[in-house]
């Protein structure tokens, strides 16, 4: 198997085989949270006005966005995982655009298979990985807008890669400098409005699901974020996407 760790919307282009889009602060992080908290499905849209088409399309919908870390206009959540922590979310159907992540997967044109990162799942990505044993696995680490190195993005891809190659991997005192270097934002009180603290924490839980999101193509040519299951999880209709 080998292994590549890429970065940035460049890198998410050059995305082959098995790939991993990782967006720990904080769209992946959330869409696990959304899966956890009930959601049915979540739809990544690469820019705002799909997510738009999407909603008026189908008004059911709920918009969960941001552009720069602020909630999308007319939207009705932002990026934040606990700013929707009480909001009920069972079978709710969500469209979700943000600055990185969902870049990162509508920029995927050449992989094969697409999951999505982040630290709350990593092991749970890496023993899917394990199981479905493909020879090429990229591990992109969005970054900041797609276009910044993000020191959470690399460290998870390297703890992903670090499981899938057997080695012991020592990262939470890596995890624990993020708070101030990567992720001093959450800890401002003048941003806690877009940038609440209790994210930071929410985000940097790690291996707290133990399941998998894979990007499945939607008949309109869309793709869907969908729960899947990694070695614990026995239900075989996972290739259709049902949700656990």
């Amino acid at each position: 198997m080998e292994i590549r760790i890429l970065e940035l919307i460049e890198g998410a282009k050059k995305a082959e085989g098995l790939t991993v889009i990782i967006d720990v602060f904080r769209a992946f992080s959330l869409e696990c949270y959304l899966y956890a908290r009930g959601a049915s499905a979540v739809f990544p849209a690469g820019s705002v006005e799909e997510a738009r088409r999407l909603k008026q399309a189908h008004p059911e919908y709920l918009l969960i966005g941001e552009r720069g870390g602020r909630r999308c206009e007319g939207f009705d959540y932002g990026n934040s995982p606990s700013q929707t922590r009480d909001v009920d979310l069972s079978g709710k159907k969500i469209v979700h655009t943000t600055s990185a992540g969902t870049q990162g997967i509508v920029n995927a044109v050449h992989a094969e298979e697409i999951l999505t990162g982040s630290l709350v799942n990593a092991r749970a990505v890496a023993d899917y990985i394990s199981g479905r044993q493909p020879e090429t696995v990229s591990l992109v680490a969005m970054g900041n807008g797609g276009e910044r190195t993000a020191r959470e993005d690399v460290i998870c891809a390297r703890y992903i890669k670090c499981l899938l190659e057997g080695r012991t991997c020592l990262i939470d005192e890596e995890i624990r400098s993020l708070r101030t270097d990567g992720g001093e934002h959450f800890f401002r009180p003048q941003t806690q409005e877009i940038f609440p603290q209790e994210d930071f924490r929410l985000c940097t839980r790690r291996d707290i699901f133990p399941f998998v999101l894979r990007v499945e193509k939607r008949e309109n040519g869309g793709r869907q974020a969908l729960p899947g299951m990694g070695r614990n999880f026995v239900h075989l209709r996972i290739w259709q996407g049902v949700h656990v």
